[in-house]
């Protein structure tokens, strides 16, 4: 599962990349793991996502 992740990220932060000029971002990420997931996954990754990142902030 560990190399799964790894790799997911990998992917991402390669689909993402092209896609900032000088900063990736969260909408970079997302489009990015949008392009790479099949359409009703990207949008349940990206939203899981999303609430993982608020719920981190929060506890920060």
């Amino acid at each position: 599962m560990d190399l799964f992740d790894k790799d997911i990220f990998e992917c991402t932060a390669q689909e993402a990349a092209p896609l900032a000029l000088y900063t990736v971002t969260s909408r970079e990420i997302q489009t990015a793991m949008r392009l790479l997931q099949p359409q009703e996954i990207g949008k349940h990754v990206v939203s899981e996502a999303t609430k993982a990142f608020i719920r981190y902030t929060r506890h920060k």
